[in-house]
C-alpha cells in the first residue's frame, strides 16, 4: 500500500481563533462533533485507512483534552513498537512556544529527518470530511506533482485568509490568492496537502533561515512558478468549522441521512475513543424525533433535531430542539431550549428558557450553571 510511504503531520490547533467560544479551554483538536466524536477523529482516521502508519500530532496550548482523548493511539490502530503515534509537544529547539507554521515544522525538524517515509501529508483539524488520501497519494505520483494541494470548488468560507487557488485544465496551480474578499464559487484549499519530505524539509530551513514565517506566502504562493504544485479536487461532503454558525450547522447536517452515511462511511470509518457507558435511556412520556442521541443519555423530556452527546441528561417536561448538547450535561425538568449550544457539564435549571436562532445559536460556557 503506497499510503506506508507517507507520514502524517497534524496541526491541531490551528485557527482556534475563529472559534475561541469553544476552544477557550481545549485545541481546535479536541473541539467535541457529532455526539462522541472530536475535530481530530477525521482526519486522523483518514489518514489510518489510508494505510498511514506514522502520525505526528503538534501541540501548542491547551491540550490536556486532546491528550486524554488521543492516549496512546490504540483507538486508531496507532498503538505501535514502530512507528505509531507521535505527541509533538509545544517547545522546539529548547527555546521559544510554537508560533506560526514554519517555526513549528523548524522546531520539529529532527522528526522529520529521522522519518523514513519518503512523503508527507500535512492537515489542520478544521475541516470534517471522510477522504481517502490513497487516491491523493496516487495522483501526486501520478502527476509528478512537486506538491498537492486538496481543494474544494464552493462558497469561500469565513476563514482566515482562505486561499484561493487558478488552476490550468491538467490541474497545475497557475496562481494563489490568499484572502481574497469575493463572492461566488471558487476552488478554496483545504488546508491539506501533499508534499516530498526532503523537499519541504528544505523548504522549511529556507524560510527559518530568511526569517520568514508564513507557510502559505512563503512557501506555496511564492514558489507557485518553480515548483510543480497541483491541485487534487474533493467533491464529497466538507464543511470547513471556521465559526460559531458553521460549527453548528456542520453538527445540524448530520441530522441529513445522506450526509451521516457518507462521513461515517462503514468501509472509512471514523474511530474515537472509546468510552464504556450503558444505553441511552428513554423515559416514560419521552419522544425522539430526527436526533442523534450517544449512549449514556437519559431522556425524559422531548427532543427534536438535535445532538446530544455521552451522559447528558433532559429532564421531564424539557423541550429541546436544534441545539447541540455536549457530553454530561444536565438539562432540568421543564426547560425549552431552542438553536442552543451547551459546552461540557453544564447544568440548566429547572423552568429555563433558551432560544437562538439558526443564524446565532445561544452558546453556554463549559462548566457553568444557569
Amino acid at each position: 500500500m503506497l499510503g506506508n510511504n507517507v507520514m502524517g503531520i497534524i496541526f491541531s490547533n490551528m485557527h482556534e481563533e475563529l472559534i475561541r467560544e469553544l476552544t477557550n479551554k481545549r485545541t481546535m483538536g479536541s473541539v467535541p462533533f457529532g455526539g462522541r466524536y472530536r475535530l481530530i477523529d477525521f482526519v486522523l482516521s483518514n489518514m489510518v485507512n489510508s494505510g498511514i502508519n506514522r502520525v505526528g500530532v503538534i501541540t501548542k496550548g491547551n491540550y490536556q483534552s486532546l491528550m486524554d482523548h488521543l492516549g496512546s493511539g490504540k483507538a486508531w490502530d496507532l498503538s505501535r513498537r514502530r512507528d505509531g503515534l507521535f505527541i509533538l509537544p509545544p517547545f522546539g529547539n529548547g527555546a521559544a512556544e510554537f508560533g506560526n507554521r514554519i517555526q513549528t515544522l523548524s522546531a520539529i525538524s529532527s522528526f522529520l529527518v529521522h522519518s523514513k517515509e519518503e512523503y508527507v501529508l500535512i492537515s489542520d483539524c478544521d475541516v470534517v470530511c471522510n477522504i481517502n488520501y490513497q487516491k491523493v497519494i496516487d495522483r501526486h505520483l501520478e502527476t509528478g506533482a512537486d506538491i498537492t494541494m486538496i481543494y474544494r470548488r464552493g462558497v469561500l468560507p469565513a476563514t482566515d485568509e482562505p486561499v484561493v487557488l487558478s488552476l490550468a485544465p491538467d490541474s497545475r496551480v497557475r496562481d494563489i490568492i490568499i484572502g481574497p474578499e469575493a463572492k461566488g464559487e471558487y476552488s478554496y484549499a483545504l488546508n491539506m496537502l501533499l508534499i516530498k519530505r526532503e523537499l519541504l524539509i528544505q523548504l522549511v530551513s529556507e524560510c527559518s533561515s530568511r526569517n520568514k514565517g508564513s507557510f502559505k506566502r512563503d512557501i506555496l504562493q511564492k514558489n507557485v512558478d518553480t515548483l510543480k504544485i497541483c491541485g487534487y479536487e474533493f467533491e464529497g461532503y466538507a464543511k470547513v468549522i471556521c465559526s460559531m454558525n458553521s460549527y453548528f450547522e456542520a453538527n445540524m447536517s448530520l441530522m441529513n441521512p445522506s450526509i451521516r452515511e457518507e462521513l461515517f462511511n462503514s468501509d472509512r470509518p471514523i474511530y474515537t475513543k472509546v468510552r464504556d457507558d450503558m444505553p441511552a435511556k428513554y423515559g416514560l412520556g419521552s419522544t425522539v424525533t430526527n436526533s442523534l442521541v450517544a449512549n449514556g443519555c437519559v431522556i425524559e423530556g422531548q427532543v427534536e433535531n438535535s445532538v446530544l452527546f455521552r451522559g447528558v441528561h433532559v429532564g421531564k417536561g424539557a423541550k429541546v430542539s436544534n441545539c447541540v448538547i455536549i457530553q454530561d450535561t444536565i438539562i432540568g425538568n421543564d426547560c425549552e431550549l431552542k438553536y442552543v449550544i451547551a459546552d461540557k457539564d453544564v447544568t440548566i435549571k429547572d423552568s429555563r428558557t433558551m432560544m437562538g436562532f439558526q443564524s446565532y445559536p445561544v452558546y453556554i460556557s463549559k462548566g457553568s450553571i444557569v
